[in-house]
């Protein structure tokens, strides 16, 4: 897992994914030369800071955002929160600006967040949780699991695919952005059929750790029941743990692609996570392994 160690240490609040995208390239030109297909490797100003990687001749294209949530800061001290993390006062908090390195606690409550460095901080300058990873046996336990599993789990996927594009996004935290772009070159390149959300969802009342990926019948957005129905069946066949979720509320870059001029399916599927957007999101290792077993068996029956 030494590489999912590094993945987790690298900074990229929405709107700042320029590291984590330098990062995940560079991991891809070390890597794909021992990839069972070599890939065609999309990336640049045309696509901001994105990625696409073309294998062979695809008919489902997996997304993955590299974005986490944050705080921004404004005026006075003050921060705003950038996606939705959970304000937990006395929270550890770190960045850079033009001075230098940045560790402060935010402070404050819903409606009046700030943070208690010493100096004042430029504006504008985009503030993560402290990183603190733990791993046991059952576990893996940090900030930023959401989504840098699903990243995991799409860097993963590529050592074997054959045919299928595979896609790391930004914005997703705070609404989206750089699908509907990503969407006409991939129509325009070589189009798909069908497309897998790879992201990190939530343990609820329906939902438990140690019980598989999880498959999402909808969220806030409802995904064509014909489609999610093959996905079921094919996760049946496989043999894999999995889950079913139905919920009211949240989304992914799934959304973006229901908004879309393109007659494109999806679903969400993932492991489940405890502590959502907060440092201590919680993913069980049977789900993280069960998610990426289901993705490299869906990605060859699609």
């Amino acid at each position: 897992m030494k590489f999912l160690f590094e993945l987790l240490s690298v900074q990229s609040v929405s709107g700042d994914e320029a590291e984590i995208s330098f990062w995940v390239l560079n991991f891809i030109e070390k890597r794909k030369k021992s990839w069972k297909v070599l890939p065609d490797v999309f990336f640049g100003e045309n696509f901001h800071d994105c990625i696409l990687l073309k294998f062979g001749h695809p008919t489902t294209a997996v997304f993955a955002h590299m974005d986490t949530i944050g705080f921004m800061t404004r005026y006075e001290n003050q921060l705003i929160p950038v996606g939705g993390p959970e304000i937990i006062p006395g929270t550890k908090l770190v960045g850079k600006d033009s001075l230098g390195e940045i560790h402060c606690r935010l402070v404050g409550q819903e409606d009046a967040l700030f943070h208690d460095f010493p100096r004042k901080i430029d504006r504008g300058t985009r503030l993560s949780f402290h990183q603190d990873v733990r791993v046991n046996d059952e576990f893996i336990q940090a900030a930023y699991l959401d989504n840098r599993l699903g990243v995991y789990n799409a860097l993963q996927l590529c050592e074997n695919l054959e045919n299928g594009w595979v896609i790391f996004t930004t914005y997703e935290e705070h609404g989206g952005g750089s699908m509907p772009f990503l969407l006409q070159f991939i129509q325009k390149v070589a189009p798909v059929k069908n497309a897998l959300i790879s992201d990190i969802t939530w343990i609820t009342e329906g939902i438990s750790h140690h019980n598989g990926a999880v498959i999402s019948i909808r969220d806030k957005y409802i995904p064509r029941r014909k489609f999610i129905d093959r996905i079921i069946q094919l996760a049946e066949k496989s043999g894999i743990p999995y889950q079913l979720e139905v919920e009211a509320y949240g989304g992914s870059d799934g959304r973006e692609i229901q908004f879309s001029p393109y007659a494109i399916d999806w679903c969400f599927i993932g492991a489940p996570e405890d502590h959502v957007h907060t440092p201590d999101e919680k993913v069980s290792l049977k789900d993280l392994d069960s998610m990426i077993s289901l993705y490299n068996y869906l990605m060859k029956e699609l």
